[in-house]
């Protein structure tokens, strides 16, 4: 596999660095929760922050071959060029690639394992297969309209709560409040690509729930779990008397924004949609991080 310039530049798009902050969100407001109990250090915060970004994107990648083999990756393809499918790269050195990382991200997990505890390489385990299972194995979430539920449970409740508890030793109920919005708002980003894919992934067999529900639920759905995102927060606030995490209230009108876009966006266009959606995320989850640090 060589690795000049231009294949780089593939690897790094094959990556979807756009969907990253679903990622790094909940490790910087899981830490930021943490320092309220002034137990930071360094080292488990950037094995939680590597962990989380190895799944992410060995996540991608899979998905990418996964995709193409199953035939949900075609010519009418709306959103962002597949590297497989376009023939960029080898659908078999996709597949070691993302498989390497998913091994990458095990080993850095087993770090975790030594700092906190054997429980969470039953975590860290079941993250890990749920990536790989996200498009692939014999019953592929994103093909049964379960991907949602992976998103939400994985980038939002369980990295928040996970980053917390490697941290601090200890569950908190306000890092599940914490968690929560995450999930919701990372998974808005895989609404809007379901949305936008809603007539291929039909053909290949794709049962996302856009495609079960049809486009009227996915916009509902946009929007409840934007309202659910910010009535968890205002919990949270109200539990802990935590107002400088309100700071994270002023991404409202980007999301209010969001939700109008959606209503009248089609096509390509969805694009860049897709990574406002992206970018409200990270907004959301530096300002609450810096809320959360603040209020400590």
């Amino acid at each position: 596999m060589s690795f000049d310039t231009g294949s780089l530049t593939n690897w790094i798009a094959a990556a979807r660095p756009k969907t990253l902050p679903a990622a790094i969100a909940p490790v910087l407001v899981g830490t930021a929760e943490a320092s309220r109990s002034g137990l930071i250090e360094a080292w488990p915060v950037f094995i939680c922050m590597a962990f989380a970004l190895f799944v992410q994107i060995a996540t991608n990648l899979a998905n990418d071959y996964f995709d193409f083999k199953r035939g949900a990756d075609t010519e009418d393809r709306l959103g962002p060029e597949r590297l497989v499918a376009s023939g960029k790269i080898a659908p078999e050195t996709m597949f070691r690639v993302a498989i390497s990382l998913f091994v990458l991200a095990f080993v850095v997990g087993l770090s975790m394992v030594a700092y906190r505890g054997s429980e969470m390489l039953i975590v860290g385990v079941l993250a890990i297969v749920f990536g790989y299972a996200y498009t692939g194995g014999p019953y592929p979430l994103a093909y049964h309209g379960l991907g949602d539920v992976f998103v939400i449970g994985f980038f939002g409740l369980v990295a928040t709560m996970g980053t917390y508890y490697v941290i601090v030793g200890e569950l908190s109920w306000n890092t599940y409040l914490l968690g929560l919005p995450l999930g919701l708002l990372a998974n808005n980003i895989l609404v809007v690509n379901n949305y936008r894919d809603k007539e291929t992934d039909e053909v290949a067999g794709k049962r996302t729930l856009v495609v079960r529900f049809g486009r009227g639920f996915a916009r509902s759905q946009y929007t409840w779990q934007l309202i659910g995102a910010y009535f968890s927060l205002s919990v949270y606030v109200g539990l802990t008397q935590s107002l400088w995490a309100c700071l994270a209230l002023l991404t409202i009108p980007m999301g209010t924004k969001l939700i109008v876009d959606l209503r009248e966006t089609e096509g390509a266009a969805l694009n860049g949609l897709l990574a406002r959606s992206a970018k409200l995320l990270l907004v959301f989850s530096a300002l609450l991080a810096l809320g959360i640090a603040l209020s400590g």
